[in-house]
């Protein structure tokens, strides 16, 4: 095989995740990387799930991350994430070197959720952080542990039978608060200054910590490339996705919803996954119920 021509090349941009990757224009997960790699700065090691976050910025023999980055299988980014942590133990660097695993809700929900989970059990010094665009996207927008209820996948497809996925979305907060972690936060793309702050204060604690970030994802949500920040932003503000921060256990900071509280309609009106529901008597029950689900979590975290 004939060898790999390189050159060498100084991008005037300091990113940590630099642009010239391949991910759609507005894409939310790649805003979402890009504030958490920022954050994080150089001395972070990443092990990377399988999904669209991995073949859009790292296609051979490219790369789009300024930051050492590793990819082994989409289920065991944490198991990658360990074995790092590890040799940095044996080499006397894991004080200095902020060792982080990361994949989408498919890689996190789903596939490598009993890798996680074990990787929590063991309290190991590991940052996780889940990019939530609620479905698998890079393979078909078919829908996973993360999918809302009442979303057209193409594996739960709205129809004449069907309001689409009939399944609520799993509570990956509360099963990381089972483990014990010291620090849990939840955030959208829409407030890049949250997922900074928090993505520095889980860097700057012992033990393991969960971040799970809300990624709209444009061709999966079927939604505006420039509407990104927006839905972002207004999947908290309705109380259906709140901005949250555990520490210890405890619920220590939270995101209040605007006066008068935005309803579920507006945020969900503009996304193609959601447009059976405003057709019909039968989706306007279905609005009602999600609209309850916001309000359910009004009361709960005291928003």
């Amino acid at each position: 095989m004939p060898a790999i021509k390189t050159s060498s090349i100084k991008l005037k941009s300091k990113q940590l995740l630099s642009p010239g990757h391949r991910a759609c224009a507005g894409c939310g997960q790649l805003i979402a990387a890009r504030t958490v790699a920022q954050a994080l700065g150089p001395n972070a090691i990443i092990a990377n799930a399988t999904g669209c976050l991995e073949v859009t910025t790292t296609p051979y023999p490219e790369s789009a991350w300024g930051m050492p980055w590793i990819h082994s299988l989409f289920e065991n980014a944490s198991a990658v994430a360990s074995g790092i942590l590890a040799a940095l133990k044996k080499q006397g660097k894991d004080k200095q070197i902020k060792v982080v695993a990361q994949g989408g809700d498919g890689g996190t929900f789903d596939i490598g959720f009993g890798l996680i989970s074990g990787m929590w059990e063991r309290g190991e010094n590991i940052l996780y952080v889940c990019y939530d665009n609620e479905a698998y996207m890079n393979t078909g927008i078919q829908a996973s542990g993360a999918t809302p209820w009442a979303a057209h996948t193409t594996t739960t497809p709205a129809g004449s039978h069907s309001i689409g996925s009939q399944q609520r979305k799993k509570d990956m907060i509360a099963i990381a608060l089972a483990h014990n972690l010291p620090y849990v936060a939840q955030t959208t793309a829409g407030f890049l200054a949250d997922i900074t702050a928090k993505v520095k204060k889980a860097a700057a604690i012992e033990g393991p910590a969960y971040i799970q970030i809300l990624s709209p994802c444009v061709p999966g949500w079927g939604v505006d490339p420039a509407q990104t920040i927006k839905l972002g932003k207004l999947a908290a503000q309705t109380g259906l996705y709140p901005l949250l921060e555990y520490t210890n256990g405890q619920l220590t900071n939270v995101m209040k919803v605007p006066s008068p509280q935005p309803k579920v309609d507006e945020y969900l009106k503009s996304q193609i996954r959601f447009k059976h529901l405003f057709k019909s008597e039968e989706g306007k029950k279905e609005l009602e119920y999600i609209q309850s689900l916001a309000d359910e979590n009004v009361k709960k975290y005291g928003l």
